[in-house]
Parts: structure tokens; sequence; C-alpha cells
């Protein structure tokens, strides 16, 4: 499967809705990941991205304009043990307390489903990045749950592992585009090229997604011998 860059991979839809890409740098030396977040709607764009130490969790921007903070609301990134967890919903939470209870990722997401926003019923993406104690360590998995019926009532769970390539990543997103109802992403997640600079990385995807439409993004990189992380974070609106 060939590789896209970057920045084409995430500019060519619209309206990705919310997007994960995990992969290593092209020196080979970091594990990358990023998530990013997009809105139509006056509640779903009043958010921003603040950084916890290892957590990372949506904030409203005006809590006052806060309508329902059911599924606007969460942490889509959080460290678990030598796991990162990198997800678009309260499945964060989930996974995190499957893994301290010995089970794993799959285990944790085959007692989820998608979201409950009909008509869309917006796909759960989630990633995990096994960091390990060794550079060789490192691994990744990523999933979709989707709705199989167009009605909310039959859920299709999709789950992708992988053996980490230096200078590719993999781009998974909720939607394929804009519509009405907005339909779901299809297929295997993007094959990606990775730089080496986090910055660079992170300022292409920011200027790919679309202008009106996108809210917030956040990258880190890890260095895969020391475990020295790095992050650099975005958000449309400034509290």
């Amino acid at each position: 499967m060939r590789k896209k860059g970057l920045g084409r991979a995430v500019g060519a839809n619209r309206y990705p809705g919310r997007g994960i890409i995990v992969g290593k740098t092209a020196d080979g030396k970091r594990a990358f990941f990023a998530y990013f977040i997009m809105g139509r709607s006056a509640n779903s764009r009043n958010r921003v991205f603040a950084e916890y130490g290892d957590e990372v969790r949506t904030e409203p921007y005006d809590a006052s304009k806060v309508v329902d903070p059911s599924l606007i609301l969460y942490s889509p990134v959080k460290t678990a043990g030598q796991d990162v967890i990198v997800t678009n919903g309260d499945q964060t939470e989930t996974i995190a307390q499957s893994l301290a209870a010995g089970h794993c990722f799959r285990h944790a997401l085959m007692r989820r489903t998608f979201e409950p926003d009909a008509p869309n019923y917006t796909p759960r993406i989630s990633a995990i990045l096994h960091l390990g104690k060794r550079a060789a360590d490192y691994s990744y998995e990523m999933s979709i749950l989707k709705c199989a019926d167009g009605k909310g009532k039959k859920c299709n769970r999709y789950f992708f592992c992988y053996e980490p390539e230096s200078g590719t990543g993999h781009y998974l997103h909720t939607y394929e585009g804009d519509g009405s109802p907005l339909p779901s992403f299809e297929g295997e997640p993007a094959r990606v090229k990775l730089q080496n600079g986090l910055r660079t990385m992170a300022e292409e995807i920011w200027e790919s997604l679309d202008e009106e439409n996108k809210i917030s993004l956040y990258c880190r990189a890890v260095d895969l011998k020391t475990g020295e992380a790095e992050s650099v974070l975005f958000n449309k609106y400034t509290k």
C-alpha cells in the first residue's frame, strides 16, 4: 500500500471529523501520535484541548454556552503504565480500566459501541501505543466501532495491529466527508509519511485541516530509548 503525504491525506477530506494518526518518526527513534477534532455545531466548536501532565482533556471554551457535554468533554489522551491511549470519546476510561484489570485493548472495546448521536452514529475511533521498556518493544493498535445497519441497532468492530515502520504512520478518522447524515469512515487506516520534526508535522496537519471546521490538535513524540516526550498543542480558540 502506497504512503500518502501527511498534509495531503488530512487535507483531502474537508470534514474528516475526529482523527488519530500513530506511527514512528523517519529516523526510527520516536513514537508519534496526533489527535484532532473538528466541529460543525456551536456546541461542538465550543472546545479547547488542555494538557495535564500526560493526560489531555477537552474543555469548554465558554462554559456558559455548553448545551450537552456528554459527547464533547472527555480525555482523548491518557497514559496507563507503558501504554498511551488515544480516543475520540469516553472509551478512553473503558480502555484504562480494562488494562488495570489485566485485560486488553480489544477486550475493552468489545464492550462499547458507536456514539448515540442519531442519525450520524459517529464511529468511536481508538488507538493504543505499547511503548514497552525497550525501543524494540514498540507496537500499536487502532480500532473503529461503526454502526452496521444505519438504525443504531448493530455494531461492527474493526481492529488493526501494527509493527511500526520508520517514517510511516496510520491515519484513522470518523467521517468519509461532509453530509447529512455524516458518512462513516470506510476501509483501513491510510498509510502516511512521517518526518522527524514534531512541530513540522503538527503544523502540516493543522494547516491541512479545513479552516472553518477545525478546532484543536494535539501531537506527541516519545523517545523510544529514554521515554522523553515532546508535545505540541493547537487550539483555534484560546482561553
